[in-house]
């Protein structure tokens, strides 16, 4: 029994040398794969060079893209300083880095397109239900079965936490970008640009109708498009553009300068018909008082008064005989 027992050990030893030779099979089995002509001309041929070149330059782009949120050198023109996300939205709108903005454009169509056809909450809320199940399931199994805990041992030893430094920066970069539109809307609101705010309230105006005909899915959808392929449109035929805009402009100018000869011909006939007829008004005004005046009889002139016409004033003091004192009656008294 001892020696039996001595030899229990050696089907480890086989077991080992089993796992070792299945090692070194799947090694050789990769090495066979990997030295293979075929392998060799797909990871080192034009092709794999080409992807690596490819990936090694977006990544580059992806990289610029990420350098370029940096606030800007100038202001608003009330002097409100901007967020670096304006620097951020017009290096990815401008096409600068096309395999950035390209991949980015990509993305949100795709984006759209799986919120409208894909039920994404049911998915994330069907993982969660299985993940959880098979968990509790497995827990109180293990812990019935064989008396130990499952999900104890691959517990981790802590709990994964967000560091402090990454949630200020996630939370500063929420500030920024709320801020960016805020900033904007308000410059488009009191002109800032005409051109931008035209351009916006073209925008709002045809909104308001297409809403009507299209989702809302689809609403995003156009704007997406418009807001990124409408600088490369430009961008990629700039000359021809700016010579339309120009003689746009050009004639729109001609238009305003004979518009405004026109207004100011019209205004100085208008305001010579005005003195005309102020003046016509005035003199038949003045031909009516002046009749007026002719047909008041003027008052009768009269002899001027001389000394001789009055009586002449005594010129002696009247004497006291002529002077006659006023009776008196003396009222008899009453018996008493």
């Amino acid at each position: 029994m001892s020696s039996a027992e001595s030899s229990a050990p050696a089907p480890t030893a086989n077991g080992t040398t089993l796992k070792d030779n299945l090692i070194d099979n799947a090694a050789a089995a990769v090495n066979t794969v990997q030295n293979h002509p075929i392998t060799q001309n797909v990871v080192n041929g034009p092709v794999a060079t080409s992807i690596k070149n490819e990936a090694g330059a977006t990544a580059s782009e992806f990289s610029d893209l990420a350098g370029s949120r940096q606030q800007p050198s100038y202001t608003a023109a009330n002097d409100t300083p901007l967020t670096y996300y304006h620097s951020f939205f017009y290096t990815l709108l401008s096409w600068k880095n096309k395999r950035a903005t390209g991949i980015t454009f990509v993305s949100v169509l795709a984006l759209i397109f799986a919120f409208r056809y894909l039920p994404i909450l049911r998915y994330l809320l069907k993982i969660s239900w299985m993940t959880l199940g098979v968990v509790t399931l497995a827990e109180a199994s293990s812990k019935a079965l064989v008396g130990s805990s499952v999900a104890g041992a691959v517990r981790p030893r802590r709990y994964y936490t967000i560091p402090k430094e990454t949630l200020e920066a996630t939370l500063d970069d929420l500030e920024n970008l709320i801020n960016f539109f805020i900033i904007e809307g308000q410059r488009i609101v009191f002109a800032e640009n005409v051109p931008v705010t035209a351009a916006a309230f073209l925008s709002a105006f045809v909104t308001y109708y297409l809403i009507k005909l299209l989702p809302l899915w689809g609403v995003s959808l156009v704007a997406t498009v418009i807001a990124f392929l409408g600088p490369l449109i430009y961008l990629e035929n700039k000359e021809l553009i700016d010579s339309q805009l120009e003689q746009a402009g050009h004639v729109i100018n001609q238009q305003t300068s004979q518009i405004r000869d026109l207004t100011a011909q019209h205004t100085s006939k208008g305001l010579e018909s005005v003195k005309q007829y102020t003046g016509t008004y005035a003199a038949k005004a003045q031909e009516v008082v002046g009749s007026a005046r002719q047909r008041i009889p003027s008052p009768t002139t009269s002899k001027p008064v001389k000394e001789a016409d009055f009586p002449t004033a005594p010129k002696s003091d009247f004497s006291a005989s002529s002077v006659q004192e006023p009776k008196t009656e003396t009222e008899p008294l009453l018996a008493a």
